[in-house]
């Protein structure tokens, strides 16, 4: 049966006719058209001076079915915003001037993706310059006078054998791509351009890009320029061996003026995000030391001096992830974001580490499921601006100041008026394996009626080294609306609950999460309004691999609905786009030094016990989990006459798979639909 076939079965019941016109009331449940809808904030940044906050709005477009990203302005004390880039472009990654005057940006548009420079006082804007790659980590100097940037230098490489010369007017095929890079194509990407990102500066008045750094290597953003204008920081991984060592970068300082380059940090493991100090003296950077390359290390915060001496860990004691830091306007302290247990925070670290939290409710990112996330902007006086979520909101703006959040959007107050959601609510849960506390959280449906008995859908995160949270999210929106109680969980293996926890599956995924993920299960049955016969599961991603590995264990779940699966490890992490990273990291051995290990943790070893009928969902250019994997499972499933059904969401990548509100719904509607076969 094709993909539509299977929507239609349930399309009514999940989305409540809201495809089609009517002169009816539209339904109060959240349906499938009101992904169209969807809005959400990110990329908050803070005038230096705190008195605007620009921010991209990302809005979906249900006449091309993509989203579409604006820059807004807001004013932060009477909530006030306007559009300041709206066009046809996709505009992003604003980034004030040191004086607030202007406001670089990006535009991608029909004439491909160029820098931009606002004056906001006239309201007009120029291309600073023509570019022939995209502009990524946009940084002003500290004069204002010039803007670098990371941009790829295209490197075609020498040809294998010299091409053939073709007749005037022949059409031939295309030429032979030959590949020697390691890493040759990424998820979302395909193949990659040939060639290697560097550092370039222009100036913010308009000019010729010049280029900074060079050689056979790729330099990472974020960027940061010293105070005195003269180097540009940034990090690089310039061994030999480079391509082969993902997870080693340091931080390098270049000469604007020469060229010539200082390595500031020196150790195993990745240091990057450098950023200076307001007065210059120090350096603040993100890192972790790598030398037992376990699957899992919190990134750590590190402060060191302008020269790359006095090297310290800030945030030695805090047993989290620092995703991200800026420094306080007067330099004596720093903020950060870090994921508390499915939630979170941003916090102040001091100069001697003391941690001090300040305020949670941060997220914003995919909106199919509730992944930990969020950005968040520093001005002066203290004002800290930041993407906010709740369980029935996307990201919409928020800032904190006197030590108060105030939410300064609504951006979807008007899909949402009239509408009940479902509600979302922690679930305590312990694992039968040890008794470990498993953070858990339980949707119920629209209008629920807890006399009732309901079917429960346990739905299972990727990463595996992620974190899902109290936040919003379609796909459980979209599950709870067709009457289903839906079951989320952090097992073990998650971020969020230290480096222990999360370590757990080191060498070892999947183990015990797997009992983990049971006892949400029979946490939620505890409750007495869940129908113990009608027990569904789903998840992407790892979550994917740990719905195959479940029905492999137990037949007490209906229905399945894998989705972009890892089915047999030996071929995933020879095929997927990390495949330098996820052996020697996840295995600590490759498939040819350790066969059975590899066996042993593939649910395609199960497969011989699989009952459960199961839906097998992936993208046509999912590099990440590559469609032979599902390929494998769907095949296996055939062979053995388990009930089965292959999905392939047409060019749809690994992260990308939801990305276009038609397929998004679609594939929320076919895991239904299937589930909704084996009532």
């Amino acid at each position: 049966m094709r993909l539509a076939g299977l929507i239609g079965a349930v399309m009514l019941a999940t989305a409540g006719g809201a495809w089609s016109q009517s002169v009816e009331p539209p339904p109060r449940a959240f349906g499938a058209r009101d992904l169209f809808g969807l809005q959400q904030a990110s990329d908050p940044q803070v005038r230096p001076d705190g008195g605007a906050i620009a921010y991209v709005r990302v809005a979906n477009d249900i006449m091309t079915d993509r989203a579409r990203r604006s820059i807004w302005l807001v004013d932060p004390q009477s909530g006030v915003q306007s559009p300041l880039v709206v066009d046809e472009n996709a505009n992003l990654g604003p980034r004030w001037s040191p004086d607030g005057s202007r406001l670089a940006y990006v535009a991608a548009g029909a004439d491909g993706v160029q820098l931009m420079v606002r004056w906001m006082a006239s309201g007009r804007s120029a291309r600073v310059a023509s570019l022939e790659q995209a502009p990524n980590d946009i940084a002003w100097s500290p004069d204002g006078r010039s803007l670098a940037f990371t941009m790829l230098v295209a490197d075609e490489g020498r040809p294998l054998a010299p091409p053939l010369s073709k007749p005037a007017g022949a059409k031939w095929a295309e030429p032979l791509k030959v590949i020697d890079r390691v890493t040759f194509r990424a998820d979302g990407e395909g193949f990659l351009k040939p060639g290697y990102r560097h550092l370039f500066m222009v100036s913010a008045d308009g000019g010729q890009p010049r280029q900074l750094t060079f050689g056979k290597f790729d330099d990472a953003g974020p960027i940061s320029f010293t105070r005195d204008g003269k180097s540009v920081l940034f990090s690089t991984n310039r061994a030999e061996t480079w391509e082969r060592d993902p997870q080693e970068s340091e931080v390098y300082a270049v000469g604007v003026a020469d060229g010539a380059m200082r390595r500031l940090t020196n150790r195993v493991g990745p240091d990057a995000s450098p950023s200076v100090s307001p007065d210059g003296s120090k350096i603040a950077y993100l890192g972790y030391d790598d030398a037992r390359r376990r699957g899992y290390e919190n990134v750590r915060l590190h402060v060191m001096d302008g020269d790359g001496r006095n090297v310290r860990v800030l945030t030695g004691g805090l047993d989290r992830s620092v995703n991200a830091a800026e420094w306080a306007p007067d330099g004596k302290s720093l903020y950060i974001l870090y994921d508390d247990e499915g939630v979170v925070r941003v916090a102040r670290v001091g100069l001697d580490g003391k941690v001090e939290p300040l305020f949670t409710g941060v997220g914003g990112g995919g909106l199919d499921r509730p992944y930990t996330g969020g950005q968040f902007s520093v001005g002066r006086g203290g004002l800290i601006a930041f993407t906010a979520t709740t369980p029935e909101r996307p990201a919409d703006l928020a800032i904190w100041s006197g030590g108060r959040v105030r939410r300064l959007t609504d951006l979807n107050a008007d899909l949402f008026a009239g509408k009940t959601l479902g509600r979302v609510e922690a679930l305590p849960v312990t694992s039968s394996y040890d008794r470990k506390p498993i953070g858990a959280w339980i949707v119920y449906p629209p209008n629920f009626d807890p006399a009732k008995k309901h079917p429960l859908i346990l739905e299972i995160h990727g990463g595996p080294f992620a974190a899902y949270g109290p936040t919003f999210a379609t796909d459980m929106q979209l599950y709870a609306a067709a009457g289903y109680v839906v079951v989320y969980a952090n097992p073990r293996g998650s971020t969020s609950y230290g480096e222990a926890f999360a370590n757990e599956i080191d060498r070892n995924y999947p183990s015990r999460d797997y009992d983990d993920l049971m006892s949400a299960v029979d946490a939620a049955i505890a409750k007495g309004f869940v129908d113990e016969k009608r027990l569904y599961v789903t998840g992407g991603s790892g979550g994917g691999l740990l719905t195959a590995w479940i029905t492999g264990k137990t037949d007490r779940f209906r229905a399945a609905a894998t989705q972009k699966p890892v089915i047999n490890w030996a071929s995933q992490v020879l095929t997927t786009d990390g495949y330098a990273f996820m052996g020697p990291y996840w295995f600590g051995k490759m498939p040819w030094e350790d066969p059975q290990g590899y066996w042993a943790r593939s649910p395609l070893s199960l497969v011989g016990n699989v009952k459960t009928p199961t839906l097998v969902v992936v993208g046509d250019k999912d590099d990440r989990t590559p469609p032979s994997e599902a390929d494998q499972y769907f095949a296996a499933l055939q062979i053995r006459g388990v009930p089965t059904m292959l999905v392939r969401v047409p060019d749809a990548s690994h992260g990308g798979i939801a990305a276009r509100p038609s397929q998004s719904a679609a594939k929320a509607a076919a895991i239904l639909a299937w589930f909704e076969r084996y009532k």
